[in-house]
């Protein structure tokens, strides 16, 4: 039986990554700071979660456009990270770290999205 979206390498490493997200917001300036801690956790969740959601649609182009709204929640997440990281709440370490990872799911949705736009 088939695993369906949890197949998807690029699903996988965007959950990783949200995963990550929540260890990270957990601690530090972040447990004082509700509202971005809560923005940074949905961003990082919308992603592989639309993944999941296009990937079981019925149509390749229902699939591209749900990929389409993952890539703009990573890139909300990078945003985030950028903010969260200039305010002292994510060292430069963790934020090159997340950031390389965000970065690696981008293109990989990328090429996700061509693949099954070309169908």
């Amino acid at each position: 039986m088939s695993k369906g979206f949890k197949e998807l390498v690029v699903w996988q490493k965007s959950r990783d990554l949200a995963i990550n997200i929540y260890e990270i917001t957990k601690h530090g300036n972040f447990r004082k700071d509700y509202g971005l801690a809560d923005q940074i956790r949905r961003s990082s969740v919308s992603v592989p979660s639309n993944i999941a959601e296009g990937d079981e649609r019925d149509t390749d182009k229902d699939a591209v456009r749900f990929m389409y709204i993952a890539k703009g929640s990573l890139a909300e997440l990078r945003t985030q990270l950028e903010i969260a990281t200039q305010i002292g709440y994510v060292d430069d370490d963790d934020f090159k770290s997340l950031d390389q990872q965000a970065i690696t799911i981008g293109k990989m949705l990328g090429g996700l999205i061509k693949a099954r736009s070309k169908k």
